[in-house]
């Protein structure tokens, strides 16, 4: 009965917009707050190890909530809305469709206290929109990195060096791109494009949701 009840007021929560409470839609982003988050132009944000960097959007507003409530409050559902607010970026950038998608993988410590990595989660959704291959085992994240938030661009260099491995017998056809929530100074796609570069691997384009950074 307890879990009957428990169940009810989840799905009775579950109904109202996590942005602005309402309820007429039934899910957990409404239309309306959907349609408030902006987009960047469509065109490249910066350039890392000689590949190609796309930032979607700025991180700040429901933006900044979307990946906030997906990434720590257990909120699984805006998996979704993350990737279609990627998805619908990404199609103002190209119109090729052979991809095979890689998150921004995690620290296994970290996933497990976690108990999901929020990228993996909307690169599966990413995927389904754009019918792209979805990639997670091709790079794993073998160091526990600290935040990069708190870290300088010297210190987040020196954090993420060595952080990655690739298994380059996890390789499917087409272009990798990869992709994450935010990029900052680009630390993290820098280092990941190292370690594909060492294994031969050099077709890759970038993408991210945010980044801190206007135009």
């Amino acid at each position: 009965m307890k879990d009957f009840f428990l169940g009810l007021l989840d799905w009775i929560y579950k109904k109202k917009c996590y942005f602005c409470k309402n309820s007429k839609e039934c899910s957990r982003m409404c239309t309306k707050c959907f349609e408030e988050l902006d987009y960047l132009p469509a065109k490249i944000n910066r350039v890392n190890e000689g590949k190609k960097v796309y930032c979607a959007g700025i991180y700040s507003k429901n933006l900044q909530k979307l990946i906030r409530g997906l990434k720590y409050h257990n909120q699984k559902d805006l998996a979704y809305y993350l990737a279609k607010f990627m998805f619908q970026y990404w199609i103002s950038i190209t119109t090729e469709t052979d991809f095979q998608v890689v998150p921004v993988p995690i620290y296994y410590k970290r996933k497990k206290k976690r108990k999901y990595n929020h990228m993996e989660l909307t690169a599966v959704e990413f995927c389904k929109l754009g019918h792209y291959n979805y990639n997670p085992e091709l790079i794993e994240r073998i160091k526990d990195t600290k935040p990069q938030y708190k870290l300088s661009k010297i210190q987040r260099t020196e954090n993420l060096s060595n952080a990655f491995k690739v298994h380059k017998d996890k390789l499917q056809s087409g272009t990798i791109l990869l992709i994450d929530d935010i990029c900052t100074t680009g630390a993290t796609f820098e280092e990941m494009i190292r370690e594909f570069k060492k294994n031969g691997i050099e077709n890759i384009v970038c993408l991210a949701a945010t980044t801190p950074f206007g135009d």
